[in-house]
């Protein structure tokens, strides 16, 4: 488990959440983050994706204090509404910018582009739409640039607000006072730049004005459109849970808002409502659809005695349940904080992105000024040189790279909510790709934890005298076999004889008085010798056969004989086998540990296909055979459920929990899986490893663009509206290429 170090001074410190508004590119989040994080004692992340900051802040440093700081930088910053998760971003003032800009730009651009459509006076005509584009719809960029400018820093929007002035600039220069504004005028587009014959006042840049203008706001319309989509598993997630609960006082029914439930409070669900709380049913029974918080598409019979969980619906029987957990404490607002906390935080990759997106603009602007003054010297007209300018500042935009890591663990995160896996954070994601070794715990892990009879073993009785008469006599006892035995029994071969009187023999077994029949003695075959049993060799033979196989033998006998063997064992989840294929598959080894002795460890690894097995470990020994393995060479990821696994947990390189075990194992882990399957464990790797590649291959797409395409734009290569379009392009690619993560399929559901 990856577990950054954290400084003495740090443990003090409280988180805060906020709101962050008017962030255009990932340079904001980078500012804003810096300024933050030079006030005393502040560490702070801004997520331009998410569009909030995570401040982890002394007491001395108020949430008002923060706000100021961040309205300091030129940005405006709120505590998140109670209910608010996700984006508040509203697409529709994009989408009207969006459509002015498109109805009065693609003019501009056909006339500029395509010689046979430049009547006389068209160029006049161009400049008429050219200018509430530029100056209404690109207004965002302009005000952004010019509140950046104000606090002596750059932006994106500076690079889009110089770009698209200085074509606008240059146009009206070149109407007013060269051949361009001549009655008749014409000229032809090109992908690249050329000279013009008649000079620099002879070139028109407004189609590079308009053109930029709008496909950089119509990228925005796409992004803003697609964080929401990326964002929706977890706000679907969070919506699905009850508002309304039907509370039962002394009989009687009365709706109330789920706000106003208590922890001991009785509500009803009837079929087809949704649970409005987590709780534990106290009469009824009926199949609940729990894939909300599990990934499992089958419904699960409910009774008394069993828990249920907040959002999950109630498909068929009327239930009454009695509140355990409300409010943030229920496992859905739980979920919810591990993948918002997930969402929030930063991979290495992501903070390199970060640092280079925060020098980026500045370097930007000197390329291009650079770019200027090398044309100029090298003899080209100034026209040439300006537009070769423009171009650098336009395609170097490095809105991508702000996207590339937040938009992908959004989406991953929010679909793995959705399948019931849950990541903690992005650095998980590394940790995954570099596992090579599982070690899994044995109990509750790859066996059920409880235990069950697996074979009845009869002689001198029938099978089901053998199970009523050794369940009747294990019925009042609480010993973990004794119940296995019992419960067994009853199932199989129906209701149990009375017993009158019972007598425990610790650490050998039982003798019970049933009333109408013998005494019944169930236990190791030296109690049963010892009242007078005979035990026959083919009962010894049995036991020690079941002893040698890894499981616990219990012998039963009355009137005078042994009568049968029990085998009782932890049985095997029966996903298990397919769970250790599937970490074969992905390249795990996998390696069995537990505190059981040898041969019941064995048994159960040579069920399920694993050759490595550590067996008779304590709890703390777990954590030395997990340093054991890393001083080796090895990558290990672990799997465990109990509290004697949650320093093993932490230990590991890659800590998964299962979410049906302990609240310490869960807290001490990368992964949690909702339902204890397995098998969900190869899927959330399998989940985190297509994560980090989507991440990786935005990043690599981001930087490969902006160094390939500066050196284009500043040696000539490319018009200044092919620029704008392909900038605009590449973060459109980045998040659509995450989205793609919704897609993802769990091989086992």
């Amino acid at each position: 488990m990856t577990t950054p170090t954290t400084p003495t001074a740090l443990t003090a410190l409280t988180t805060v959440q906020l709101d962050v508004q008017g962030m255009t590119c990932a340079s904001c989040a980078a500012r804003i983050e810096k300024k933050l994080n030079r006030l005393d004692g502040v560490h702070a992340t801004v997520n331009y994706a998410t569009e909030r900051a995570t401040v982890q802040a002394p007491p001395s440093v108020g949430t008002d204090a923060l706000i100021a700081t961040i309205e300091k930088t030129g940005y405006g910053a709120s505590v998140p509404a109670p209910d608010r998760h996700g984006h508040d971003d509203d697409p529709a003032a994009l989408r009207r910018r969006v459509l002015v800009a498109t109805a009065l730009g693609l003019p501009v651009v056909l006339l500029a582009m395509v010689e046979p459509l430049q009547f006389p006076g068209w160029q006049w005509l161009s400049l008429v739409l050219t200018l509430p584009v530029v100056l209404w719809a690109g207004w965002p960029f302009h005000r952004a640039a010019a509140v950046n400018l104000r606090h002596g820093a750059a932006t994106m929007d500076t690079l889009i607000s110089v770009g698209t002035l200085a074509a606008l600039g240059w146009s009206l220069f070149a109407l007013l006072t060269g051949p361009a504004g001549a009655w008749g005028f014409t000229h032809a587009a090109a992908l690249r730049l050329e000279r013009n014959p008649m000079g620099g006042t002879a070139n028109l840049y407004l189609e590079v004005a308009v053109g930029v203008t709008a496909l950089i706001l119509l990228g925005r319309w796409f992004e803003a459109r697609a964080k929401r989509r990326s964002g929706a598993a977890l706000k679907a997630l969070l919506e699905l849970g009850a508002s309304d609960a039907t509370l039962l006082v002394d009989g009687v029914e009365r709706t109330v808002p789920v706000q106003q439930l208590r922890v001991g409070d009785q509500f009803v669900v009837r079929p087809g409502e949704t649970f409005a709380t987590d709780g534990v049913v106290v009469a009824g029974r009926s199949a609940v659809d729990t894939s909300l918080v599990t990934g499992e598409p089958v419904p699960v019979e409910r009774e008394p005695g069993d828990d249920v969980v907040g959002g999950c619906l109630n498909t068929s029987g009327r239930l009454v349940v009695e509140a355990t957990r409300i409010g943030a404490d229920t496992q859905l607002a739980q979920i919810a904080r591990l993948v918002e906390a997930a969402q929030t935080g930063k991979a290495a990759v992501q903070r390199l992105a970060d640092c280079v997106s925060g020098v980026f603009v500045p370097v930007v602007l000197v390329l291009a000024a650079a770019t200027l003054g090398c044309w100029l010297l090298a003899g080209a007209d100034a026209s040439f040189a300006f537009t070769a300018a423009v171009a650098v500042l336009i395609i170097a935009c490095p809105c991508a790279l702000g996207l590339a890591t937040p938009t992908a663990l959004m989406v991953g995160t929010g679909r793995g909510a959705q399948l019931g896996i849950l990541i903690r954070g992005p650095e998980v994601l590394e940790q995954t790709r570099r596992v090579d070794t599982v070690v899994l715990d044995k109990t509750g892990t790859v066996t059920e934890g409880r235990m069950a009879v697996v074979a009845v073993n009869a002689f001198d009785a029938t099978e089901p005298e053998l199970l009523r008469l050794a369940g009747a006599a294990e019925s009042g006892s609480e010993h973990p076999i004794a119940r296995a035995v019992a419960e067994h029994a009853a199932t199989v071969a129906g209701p149990l004889p009375a017993v009158s009187t019972v007598t425990n023999r610790p650490g050998l077994g039982v003798l019970a008085q049933l009333t109408d029949g013998p005494v019944v003695v169930v236990g190791q075959p030296e109690l049963l010798a010892a009242e007078g049993l005979t035990v026959g060799v083919d009962v010894q033979a049995a036991h020690d056969a079941a002893q040698a196989a890894g499981r616990t033998a219990v012998v039963a006998g009355w009137d005078g004989r042994a009568r049968g063997v029990l085998s009782v064992a932890d049985t095997v989840k029966p996903t298990s086998a397919d769970a250790v294929r599937a970490f074969r598959a992905l390249g795990l080894r996998p390696v069995l540990l537990t505190g059981d002795h040898e041969i019941a460890a064995r048994a159960v690894a040579a069920a399920v296909g694993i050759d490595d097995v550590i067996a008779g470990v304590r709890p703390q020994g777990k954590v030395a055979v997990v340093q054991r393995l890393q001083t080796e060479g090895r990558r290990v990821a672990m799997v465990g459920d109990g509290v004697n696994d949650a320093a093993a947990l932490a230990q590991s390189d890659l800590g998964i929990a299962m979410g049906t075990g302990t609240d310490a194992a869960i807290q001490a882990s990368d992964l949690t899986l909702v339902r204890g399957d397995l098998r969900v464990a190869a899927d959330a790797i399998r989940l985190a490893r297509a994560t980090l590649r989507t991440i990786q291959g935005n990043l690599f797409w981001a930087f490969a663009y902006n160094v390939a395409a500066i050196p284009l734009a500043a040696a000539g290569f490319l018009n200044p509206l092919f620029a704008g379009a392909a900038m605009a392009l590449s973060s459109v690619f980045v998040v659509t290429n995450s989205l793609r993560l919704r897609r993802f399929r769990a091989r086992f559901s």
